[in-house]
């Protein structure tokens, strides 16, 4: 809650600290903002913890004063989930160490970015196994959803991975972690939204990395091909790496929608990817062969991919501009349906705009918390994403595109679909009590035993009138 207009100002209320604090307008104008760029909530004070120390004062301040805390990584949330208004953002970059761990394990600050522990782990001869689209990602950011990539139907979410957590409660106090030790809080952090507690700290485990990489963009100009083929690989294990997009094509029968997959294996010596390997990965799929292509590039760039394609966004402007973005998880019955209604609904896409389909092996995510469509934990699952760029002199517009995610959020859990909390909904569009499912009950008890004041993480919004009975 906000303080009485005669306070001072938060800023010299707050216990003293190693890290730096600032409430000057250029600051708190800089964090009222995030990278969606569709929510504007302006602080009291933003705080740069400088270790662990910090954060546990900053948040025991707050609890007893009931100020809302928001922490943010590298801020990349989309609807103002890393914001406070009127209250304290932690700003977790001053926490972005890369520490040695114990055999192929390595322990990472919740403000360490991907690129940073990608680095140090490559020196080393290895690899996180599941990383994020984009590097600039930070630990505990993704640690806080989840955290899918294109490795996620090998090895399942990033919170399947890690193995130990030191989690700064509600109420200030530092906790180590693991599905041994302090358990519940463990499953109430990982893909927790942030709502049990801030991730300081975490142990991931790491596989062998190989030293190159064959990437393949095969055409489809039908979806119910496309998704077979990516239903095929998935399940025969042909690929380390697997993605799928839905590109605008006037051309194409399904719609004004053609598909890629891009499927890419890594090897170390050159007989891995020679003629007859290529042959036994294509054997049986349905792509068009004419458009193919093919690429082989280092492992370490393969990991950065997205890098060219954030520096011509930057250079053209549309990195700067809001980002209606909205992920969704759908079963597979259901998936065909829903992309194509949802794809005939999409009014357009910018130039820097994505859609990303494919699929996931259920039985890989174990995260109690990362809720997938009815529940299920076998089989396929499909993550569905409208990654686009809005006009910010257009506010009709982005009401619109606000209005059209409501939409296809509610068409995807009526087919049985799930929603991967880190997009731009209107606010009390979801029923967190349906989404949790059987887990609400235990992850509402942990945010009461936690966060027993209710200061964390404001802007997920997982509390709304329904289900809040402490406001």
């Amino acid at each position: 809650m906000p303080l009485p207009p005669s306070a001072p100002p938060l800023s010299h209320l707050l216990p003293r600290l190693d890290g730096a604090v600032a409430d000057d307008d250029a600051t708190l104008a800089r964090f009222a903002r995030d990278w969606g760029g569709l929510v504007h909530t302006r602080p009291s004070a933003v705080v740069r913890p400088a270790h662990t120390a910090d954060v546990a004062a900053v948040l025991a301040f707050a609890a007893d004063a009931g100020i809302a805390v928001a922490p943010r990584g590298t801020g990349h949330s989309a609807f103002g989930q890393s914001q406070a208004e009127a209250g304290i953002v932690l700003d977790l970059g001053g926490l972005r160490r890369v520490h040695p761990g114990q055999g192929t394990a390595l322990v990472a600050d919740g403000g360490a970015t991907w690129r940073r522990v990608t680095d140090s782990a490559l020196a080393r001869g290895l690899t996180p196994e599941v990383l994020p689209d984009s590097l600039d990602l930070s630990v505990g950011g993704t640690l806080s959803v989840g955290g899918l990539g294109g490795a996620s139907h090998r090895h399942g979410a990033q919170t399947d991975l890690v193995t130990e957590l030191e989690v700064v409660t509600g109420a200030g106090e530092v906790v180590r972690c693991s599905a041994h030790e302090n358990a519940a809080l463990f499953d109430a952090v990982r893909a927790g939204l942030g709502q049990c507690g801030v991730i300081t700290r975490a142990t991931l485990a790491l596989g062998r990395a190989r030293g190159r990489v064959r990437r393949r963009k095969l055409y489809y100009r039908d979806l119910e091909a496309f998704l077979a083929d990516q239903r095929t690989v998935v399940a025969d294990e042909r690929f380390d790496h697997v993605e799928g997009r839905a590109l605008p094509d006037d051309s194409a029968a399904s719609g004004g929608w053609s598909f890629r997959l891009d499927a890419t294996t890594t090897f170390t010596l050159p007989t891995e990817a020679n003629e007859d390997h290529e042959a036994a990965v294509r054997d049986g799929l349905s792509f068009d062969p004419e458009t193919a292509e093919v690429a082989e590039c280092g492992y370490g760039e393969f990991c950065d991919r997205m890098a060219p394609g954030a520096a011509a966004q930057r250079e053209s402007g549309d990195w700067y501009r809001p980002h209606p973005w909205l992920t969704v998880l759908l079963p597979d019955d259901a998936v065909a349906e829903v992309v194509e209604h949802t794809l005939a609904d999409l009014p357009g896409l910018g130039a820097s705009g994505l859609v990303l389909l494919y699929p996931l092996r259920a039985e890989r995510i174990t995260t109690p918390l990362l809720r997938l469509p009815r529940g299920d934990r076998e089989g396929t699952v499909w993550l569905f994403a409208v990654l686009d760029v809005a006009d910010p002199h257009d506010p009709v517009a982005l009401a619109r595109r606000l209005e059209h995610h409501a939409e296809w959020y509610g068409r995807a859990t009526a087919a049985g679909g799930t929603l991967y909390p880190s997009g731009a909904l209107p606010h009390g569009t979801v029923d967190w009590t349906a989404h949790f499912g059987d887990a609400w009950e235990r992850f509402e008890a942990a945010r009461h035993r936690f966060d027993p004041a209710g200061v964390l993480a404001p802007g997920q919004r997982i509390f709304t009138a329904a289900s809040r009975s402490r406001e």
